[in-house]
């Protein structure tokens, strides 16, 4: 007969007590009978022990195992609203255009009500509320503001009519300014939010630009202008440059004359070259729309073409006025590099030339020069075109 050490009870007990078999199982593994285990279980444990150890044991392991489920349980809940904060982000990415990013609690109610529309299949409604902060009266009140009649439908054509027939460059004063001479009233800000809205954006860039600079050919003339652009009557005061233009089909160069008066493009030539012929033959039309007694003072930068015997007889035969930026400073000639400013922007940045040939883009940059002078609006003329404003005080008919 086997003797069992007071040791091996012990753990026989413990085993029996732990165990996920039955009793049977048990005592074959270690060689012993139930009725043995039993009684050393009594011994060790006492009555009462041995009736309630087992029970312990099972409660121990049952709250091990809520508390486990209780963990997996939130990590479920945090997985899922990660999910479908995720969801929100990427949607107001793809509807709303928001970036990547943007809190979805600081979204306008009626974007929160877009994502939520699209999100409607996945989520409850219950926790998209919550998700994006909006309140379930709010919610319906977007949903049935949605199913209104827009009551700026027409305006919104108006707006997009205007903004395409001038160059796709007017910004929300300047179609303010129009919808006004229109006899359509309307607040600054609704047309700005309606831009927004249908994405009515004027193109921006900048690109370096033509310098036209060969060195000190004749002596520099003093600047007269000295950066007073401002004059009260038309042909007292010229600004001329040159500048170019790159597409993919060449380059192109525009010689304007500009009027410090109200902006006015008096003329202009356009070529494939910055040549002597340009300038000059620029410089013939303008003084060709002189009368008698006028005799403006034309600024110019130091570029070789203002510089030639050629360009100087001219000036000297229509008794007109040199004046000459300093070397190198672009602000003595700022009004008219600000005509140069905006013409690219509203005409050439942002927009493609791939297929345009280079007498498809001069007919093209004439268009705009000829729209720039009787139809383009200038706040500080009132909301009227150089053109329209000349009228408007008597000087043209």
């Amino acid at each position: 007969m086997l003797q069992f050490s007071k040791e091996q009870k012990k753990n026989a007990v413990i085993e029996l007590c732990a165990r996920e078999e039955s009793a049977a199982a048990v005592d074959d593994k270690l060689g012993t009978s139930r009725c043995n285990l039993y009684n050393w279980k009594k011994d060790l444990l006492g009555q009462e022990n041995a009736k309630t150890m087992k029970t312990s044991k099972q409660t121990l392991l049952s709250d091990d195992r809520d508390e486990l489920l209780t963990e997996v349980e939130a990590l479920k809940n945090k997985i899922y609203r990660k999910q479908m904060e995720l969801d929100i982000l990427n949607k107001a990415t793809e509807i709303i255009k928001k970036d990547q990013g943007i809190d979805q609690k600081n979204l306008k109610n009626i974007e929160k009500a877009f994502l939520i529309d699209a999100l409607r299949t996945k989520y409850p409604l219950k926790d998209l509320l919550r998700m994006t902060d909006i309140s379930k009266s709010s919610y319906f009140y977007q949903k049935t503001a949605q199913k209104r009649p827009d009551k700026y439908a027409s305006l919104r054509l108006n707006m997009k009519a205007i903004f395409v027939e001038n160059h796709s460059c007017y910004g929300y004063r300047r179609l303010y300014l129009e919808l006004k001479s229109k006899g359509k009233m309307i607040s600054e800000k609704v047309v700005r939010r309606i831009m927004k809205e249908e994405q009515l954006v004027a193109p921006c860039k900048k690109k370096r630009k033509y310098s036209s600079y060969k060195g000190e050919i004749s002596p520099a003339v003093k600047n007269i202008i000295a950066r007073d652009f401002h004059a009260t009557t038309p042909n007292t005061k010229w600004l001329t440059d040159l500048t170019e233009f790159h597409i993919p089909a060449g380059k192109i160069y525009l010689s304007p004359i500009i009027d410090c008066f109200d902006g006015m493009a008096v003329s202009w030539t356009i070529g494939t070259s910055p040549n002597v012929e340009l300038v000059n033959t620029m410089l013939d039309d303008a003084i060709s729309n002189l009368t008698d007694g006028e005799h403006p003072v034309v600024h110019s930068d130091r570029g070789c073409h203002y510089r030639w015997p050629g360009w100087i007889s001219k000036m000297e035969n229509a008794k007109l006025i040199r004046s000459m930026s300093r070397k190198g400073c672009s602000p003595d000639n700022s009004a008219c590099e600000g005509f140069f400013g905006r013409l690219k922007v509203e005409m050439l940045y942002c927009r493609t030339w791939k297929n345009v040939s280079i007498a498809e883009f001069i007919d093209k940059l004439g268009s705009y020069l000829r729209w720039y002078n009787e139809n383009r609006i200038k706040i500080s003329l009132g909301g009227m075109s150089p053109l329209a404003y000349r009228r408007s005080i008597g000087l043209t008919a």
